[in-house]
């Protein structure tokens, strides 16, 4: 960590500038120190279509890392003030040779990230947008939390919407459809309670 922390440099972003945009190339993983960060893509229509939320912890732009000779295909904003670690390119491979672990854990979040982006896709072309919303509910609760659980959004609710693939508007009428049937009560903070876990994932249009 100290090593780490001699070749990396924090920088700071003011809320709604990027740390980079599409088609801009770069050598560096970002990882998030304070604040947050959208990831998202933008379809040539000019839709947007969020990939991720970046909390504090996170990291983006491992593709470049190793491919240099790439651009960025998604934009990567600050949504509050935001502090962010930056370490080169050729500093972060002499680290991955030096400690093999870190390289697996690499790997294994990359992993992760694209099976999640897999079956994003998925959900997107085949599920209806109830069913995408209660899925996304239910990839929120915890093993620990029980089949009763309160949850907290990691996102706001227009980016919900973005990352399943549809409007705001229409996210906000499910989620009411969904309190109707007494299977959700929306609470303050973004927190949502889950009545019975089990019937919400049974729940259909």
């Amino acid at each position: 960590m100290d090593r780490i922390a001699e070749k990396a440099h924090t920088k700071h972003y003011q809320k709604g500038s990027f740390l980079f945009r599409s088609q801009e190339k770069d050598d560096a993983l970002y990882i998030v120190n304070r604040g947050k960060v959208r990831i998202y893509r933008l379809s040539d229509s000019g839709k947007e279509q969020l990939v991720r939320i970046l909390n504090p912890g996170d990291f983006t732009g491992e593709w470049t890392l190793f491919n240099p000779d790439v651009v960025h295909e998604e934009y990567a904003e600050a949504t509050r003030d935001t502090s962010v670690c930056i370490i080169q390119q050729h500093d972060v491979q002499e680290f991955l040779k030096e400690y093999p672990t870190i390289s697996l854990k690499l790997l294994g979040e990359m992993s992760q990230r694209l099976e999640k982006s897999a079956r994003q896709t998925a959900q997107v072309a085949v599920e209806s947008v109830i069913t995408r919303l209660v899925l996304f509910l239910a990839e929120n609760v915890e093993p620990e939390m029980g089949n009763s659980p309160t949850i907290t959004l990691p996102m706001a609710k227009k980016d919900i919407a973005s990352y399943l693939g549809t409007t705001p508007e229409t996210i906000s009428r499910k989620f009411g459809k969904l309190e109707n049937e007494g299977l959700i009560q929306q609470l303050s903070g973004k927190r949502i309670k889950i009545q019975d876990l089990d019937d919400l994932l049974l729940y259909s249009e």
